[in-house]
């Protein structure tokens, strides 16, 4: 249990550190010059453990020691090096940044005629949706706006309200061939103003074709999401998979119910 009440520096976690790294050196932060009695009393942190803790902080250049009638005691660096690290993480995340166009050359040409990928859990759905806005426009077959708003948590319908700003304010343009009955909130049949406006066209199946599970086309790709509360989606990547899909989606936006 954490003793001390200090600033939080949860933060240091993207410079790698782990909780207990940042346990330990918001308490010598906080002491002072500390013993490793000190720095134990402040952290309830297991004695064995936080040798191993503290070796990897000066490893780190983040914490420096002086030994005192046999005795190490510890304090911290001065908080410039961490600058220097959060520097050097900027300057290799922009040679990163530098990198992925020979990145996305190489994913190019590797693919397969088929691709096929899985994304499991809403954090990888809003992955799957953000690569949607990279095109001009998308088609949507099926689904009921996440079954009447029942299926998905209440964090996921936020996200995607405000993912539908984005996508008006990218221009592209939804193409949402709904489950009969269904529409989405702000986006009802009637309010054809709104829809031109927000580059959303829209369109129902047939009264005794009901889809529960959504297939959004874009790209190349085919994407099948069911909506819970850890949403599932099952992604094909071909031109020919694409374009049997989109016979079957032009069929039915030519002949709306």
């Amino acid at each position: 249990m954490v003793l001390y009440n200090t600033m939080n520096l949860d933060n240091l976690k993207e410079l790698g550190l782990s909780s207990g790294q940042i346990q330990v050196y918001a308490a010598v932060l906080d002491l002072g010059i500390s013993t490793l009695n000190k720095i134990q009393e402040k952290t309830g942190i297991e004695r064995r453990n936080i040798y191993d803790i503290l070796n990897k902080l000066i490893e780190a250049g983040l914490i420096s020691y002086t030994v005192e009638k046999g005795k190490r005691t510890y304090q911290c660096t001065h908080p410039n090096k961490l600058l220097q690290e959060i520097k050097e993480r900027e300057r290799k995340l922009k040679d990163l940044e530098e990198q992925i166009p020979s990145i996305k050359n190489l994913f190019e040409l590797s693919k397969p005629d088929i691709k096929a990928e899985v994304f499991r859990g809403n954090e990888a759905i809003k992955s799957l949706f953000e690569e949607i806005l990279d095109y001009k426009e998308s088609f949507w077959l099926g689904g009921n706006s996440f079954e009447g708003y029942q299926a998905v948590p209440q964090n996921l319908q936020i996200w995607f309200e405000h993912w539908m700003t984005r996508r008006i304010e990218n221009k592209h343009v939804m193409h949402d061939l709904v489950s009969y009955g269904s529409s989405l909130k702000g986006f009802e049949p009637t309010n054809i103003k709104k829809h031109k406006q927000a580059y959303y066209k829209y369109c129902t199946l047939p009264k005794d074709m009901y889809v529960p599970m959504v297939i959004i086309i874009f790209g190349n790709k085919v994407a099948q999401v069911l909506w819970s509360q850890q949403s599932f989606a099952f992604i094909l990547e071909s031109d020919k998979i694409k374009q049997s899909f989109m016979k079957y989606f032009n069929y039915f936006w030519k002949n709306p119910y």
